[in-house]
């Protein structure tokens, strides 16, 4: 029996992750685990997860895990601890297509492909051996929160036609197709200052805060005359007539 560790900062996958591999019933034994300051503490101590710093603890992994999964974990996985245990990564996004951060934030601003990916991790961000991904539609009406929702249920589906093969060593991968591009968190945060005298067309502007309209964070903002940071939410609707 494998011994395997599951990281996330994310609830929803939690769950879903969880009701999969009792449908799948695996012959694997299962930790999860989330990041440090990542995840909703009070949400994480219900579902008893303890937190681990891959940056400080790599080696305890290495010595403990037969395979380690990120499911939407924010940390960088040390060089060290990819290259001593078969790491695998979920990630949300169409590899090679705006890897790095919030792939569907770029996807919509930029019109490259987006989907989901399933992975596995070298020692670049985003970039090992692709095991299986899908494109997905991103809609005129689609936010930064909807298409994300709907990418979340993708993955597990992926997961679904995948995980057992992936606990067992036993899948196929193809080479990513070339290095694509990158977004690092400093560009996201770029993107959220809104310059009220820049010159774009309609389609930019609207494209730039649905990207960035995500409900519960506060993403897009301008400064008023006083200096005040004002947030910017976008709310689309799709028309049924």
């Amino acid at each position: 029996m494998k011994n395997v560790m599951v990281i996330t900062d994310n609830v929803y996958l939690l769950k879903q992750f969880r009701a999969l591999i009792k449908r799948l019933d695996l012959n694997a034994w299962f930790e999860f685990r989330s990041s440090p300051g990542k995840a909703d503490n009070s949400l994480m101590q219900v579902h008893e997860l303890s937190y681990i710093n891959l940056k400080e603890e790599w080696q305890e992994v290495v010595q403990s895990y037969d395979l380690v999964i990120s499911i939407h974990c924010k940390q960088i996985f040390p060089a060290e601890m990819v290259r001593a245990v078969k790491c695998i990564n979920v990630h949300p996004g169409l590899n090679p297509y705006n890897r790095g951060w919030y792939p569907q934030v770029f996807s919509i601003i930029n019109s490259l492909p987006w989907g989901a990916t399933i992975h596995e991790i070298d020692e670049k961000l985003d970039h090992g051996d692709i095991i299986i991904q899908e494109e997905m539609e991103l809609h005129a009406w689609d936010t930064s929160l909807s298409a994300y929702n709907r990418v979340l249920d993708k993955e597990i589906q992926l997961l679904e036609k995948v995980l057992p093969q992936i606990v067992d060593g036993d899948y196929t991968t193809m080479k990513i197709p070339d290095e694509g591009n990158v977004n690092l968190k400093k560009d996201f945060k770029k993107l959220s200052l809104l310059d009220l005298n820049e010159k774009v067309t309609m389609k930019e502007a609207i494209d730039r805060l649905r990207a960035l309209s995500h409900s519960g964070y506060n993403n897009a903002f301008f400064r008023d005359d006083y200096g005040n940071k004002v947030y910017v939410l976008l709310k689309l609707k799709k028309s049924t007539d």
